[in-house]
Order: C-alpha cells, then sequence, then structure tokens
C-alpha cells in the first residue's frame, strides 16, 4: 500500500504543467497522463480524430495511475492509430527513407544523422507513441533543455535539427493525404552559438623538438608514430578519412604532388579527389621511407594509424599543450598562411570548396612568433 506521502509528493518531483485554469497538472514524460488538482484523481488523455478525450484511471497514486495508463493506452491503442496526424515514429520511417535514398549524401553523414536519432531516442523515448500533433514547443523545449548540459555544442545543435527534420517530414505528408497543414513544434528551438576551439599549436622549433622525442622514446613505434605526425603536418590531410589511404602510386614524383583519393567506400570528406603540392620537407620524408620501405605502388605509405599515447608522452615532457591528430592539419594551415599563401589556395589544399570562407574562420589568427616578426616591421 502507498503511502500518504507518495501519494502526495510523488507527481511534485517530476517535471511538470498547469492548465491554464490551474485545475490540471500535466507531466511531458508522460504526455497521456493527467491529474485533477482539486481530488487528487489521475486520468488518461488520447485525442481521436482531432478530439481529447479523458478517462479517469480511479487512482491518486502515481504508481498506479502508471500501470493502468498502459492498459488504458492499449484499450485505444487501434483508435489512436486513426488519429488526424502521423505518430513521430510513423514520421521517422519515412525520415530514415529519404535519407538512406538520398544519392548526395556521404555514408559517414547518414551514419551520423542515425546517431542523432539514437541518442534522441535514449533522451526522449516517449516521442515516439505521440501523434505529431501531440507534440507541443513546451515539451520540445524541456527535451532541449535537459540534453542542453550533457552533450558538446555541435552535437546539441545537429540533434534538434534532426529533430525538426523528422517532424517536417511527417508535416509534408500529412498535408499530402489531408491537406491541413501542421505547425512544426520543435520549430521554436534555438541553436547556440559554438565556441572556437582556442587553437594551442607548437612553434616550428617546438615541432621539430616533439618529432625527435616521438623517434627516440615512444619505443619501437616511436619512428613510424613520428612518421604518420609530419605526414599530417606537411600535407593537411584529415587522417581516418585521407592520409591512412595514401598509397605509393598516389605519389606522383614528377608533379611533386600527392593525389588524395581518401577511403574507398566514403571517399575524401567532400567526395571529391583532390591534389596537393609536396612540400620539400614532404619530399625528403617520403624520400626516406621509399628508401625504408620499397614504395611498392598498393601498399600504404603510413605504417600506424594512430599516436595518441605517444604523443600525449611527447607533449607533456617537452611542456607543450596536448596535441590531437587533427592538430597537425590545423598546423599545416596556419604555417602556410604565415608563410604568406593566399588563403583562398590554402583552403584548396585543405579540401575545403566554400573558398576560404571556413579557413578564414578557423585559421584568422596568429601565433605568437609571427605575430611579434610582423609587429617589428610596423612603424609609425
Amino acid at each position: 500500500m502507498q503511502s500518504s506521502r507518495d501519494q502526495q509528493s510523488g507527481p511534485r518531483k517530476r517535471e511538470e504543467h498547469l492548465s491554464k485554469d490551474g485545475k490540471w497538472r500535466s507531466f511531458p514524460k508522460v504526455p497521456h497522463l493527467l491529474q485533477y488538482i482539486i481530488s487528487g484523481n489521475y486520468f488518461g488523455k488520447v485525442k481521436i480524430n482531432g478530439k481529447t478525450f479523458r478517462k479517469s484511471l480511479e487512482t491518486t497514486v502515481w504508481s498506479i495511475a502508471q500501470l493502468r495508463l498502459n492498459d488504458f493506452l492499449k484499450e485505444h491503442r487501434e483508435n489512436r492509430n486513426k488519429l488526424d496526424s502521423p505518430r513521430f515514429s510513423e514520421a521517422l520511417e519515412l525520415f530514415k527513407h529519404d535519407l538512406m535514398a538520398n544519392p548526395n549524401m556521404k555514408p559517414r553523414s547518414k551514419e551520423y544523422r542515425l546517431g542523432c536519432i539514437q541518442k534522441l531516442q535514449r533522451t526522449w523515448p516517449e516521442l515516439w507513441e505521440l501523434g505529431l500533433d501531440e507534440i507541443t514547443p513546451e515539451a520540445c523545449k524541456d527535451w532541449a533543455g535537459r540534453i542542453h548540459k550533457e552533450i558538446a555544442g555541435q552535437y546539441y545543435n545537429n540533434m534538434i535539427g534532426t529533430l525538426r527534420l523528422i517532424i517536417a517530414r511527417g508535416i509534408k505528408e500529412h498535408k499530402v493525404k489531408s491537406g491541413e497543414k501542421l505547425e512544426n513544434p520543435a520549430s521554436e528551438l534555438k541553436r547556440i552559438r559554438v565556441k572556437q576551439r582556442d587553437l594551442q599549436l607548437p612553434e616550428r622549433e617546438q615541432f621539430k623538438v616533439l618529432v625527435a622525442n616521438l623517434r627516440q622514446k615512444s619505443g619501437g613505434w616511436g619512428p613510424r608514430v613520428a612518421d604518420l605526425v609530419e605526414f599530417l603536418a606537411y600535407s593537411g590531410m584529415r587522417i581516418k578519412s585521407e592520409a591512412l589511404w595514401v598509397t605509393w602510386q598516389d605519389i606522383d614524383w614528377p608533379r611533386k604532388e600527392i593525389v588524395v583519393r581518401g577511403d574507398p567506400v566514403t571517399a575524401t570528406k567532400n567526395g571529391e579527389i583532390r591534389r596537393i603540392p609536396m612540400l620539400q620537407d614532404m619530399e625528403n620524408l617520403l624520400l626516406r621511407l621509399k628508401d625504408q620501405l620499397g614504395g611498392v605502388p598498393t601498399e600504404r605509405v603510413l605504417q600506424v594509424n594512430r599516436g595518441y599515447e605517444s604523443l600525449d608522452r611527447a607533449c607533456r615532457e617537452i611542456g607543450i599543450p596536448r596535441l590531437r591528430h587533427h592538430d597537425f592539419r590545423h598546423l599545416f594551415a596556419t604555417i602556410s598562411i604565415e608563410a604568406g599563401v593566399p588563403i583562398q589556395t590554402v583552403a584548396h589544399w585543405l579540401g575545403h570548396k566554400d573558398g576560404g570562407g571556413l579557413a578564414m574562420k578557423v585559421y584568422g589568427h596568429i601565433r605568437n612568433d609571427h605575430s611579434q616578426a610582423m609587429a617589428k616591421i610596423v612603424k609609425f
């Protein structure tokens, strides 16, 4: 038997909304449940053919109300399937079909969107059983408020974008069948500003010390990790989708260029093959590796696919901020810009397709050594 404390305080510990007349209490996480405040009785709620029906669950106890609500919903499932608007789960299936059939979207992008959907289901499982006209802007805001503190800004923005797209797909289908235009309850969700990461890149001398440390103090794999770091820094390639897939037949010695084809399944991030110039440092590295490895055309140039542990240790030992693999792409771009290469050219080398807009945003800084050198030529 439930105590009076459970009866009185249970719902108050949960997220709740009050109706405008103050008589009804609703619960965003249990959208089909209502409580009549005056009596404390719980009611099941369902919308059929655009009309809302309530039925008393004949209890004031939260736990019992939930059990009886399930029975209530089962009884009305057949009628609920006749709702004017499709359920969210139906809109999701339409969205997924369109997503997987889209020939212009890369597999990696599709996987990312599916990951957003999985996260959405974990954080708002009740959504799957709601009709689109049962999803309120307030419920969307409650959900967004919960996940905002749990996930990174960019992922948060993509999740609310995914929610909007799924609902919009269901609304589109509903309009085709009924002619009725529903409002998207997720349209009021606001994207958050994603702070640009403060790049703390090594100066040229620090980079040389880092490479030497990796070669000498990282055991048997050290020289290969150092080769990986140099290759990334001299090319600006993305490690997983580009650098690891370069073979010796991609090295165009006569033109002093490297052909960037990318992962044979997903290709490069932008889906295009590009050529990047072979810097003198890169040429020296490749000639040494060719002598060591033989340069068989179909074999990969790089012998390791990561160097996290060695990088962390080396950075600590030489006293510089921790570096990730992607930071060497940033280093390539920064040094190129500091050397006077036009930012549009650097963007082309990186595989950007926006003419330099993203490169300007990310690399519109200059490091301290370069800044001090430039300051010396400024005269009043």
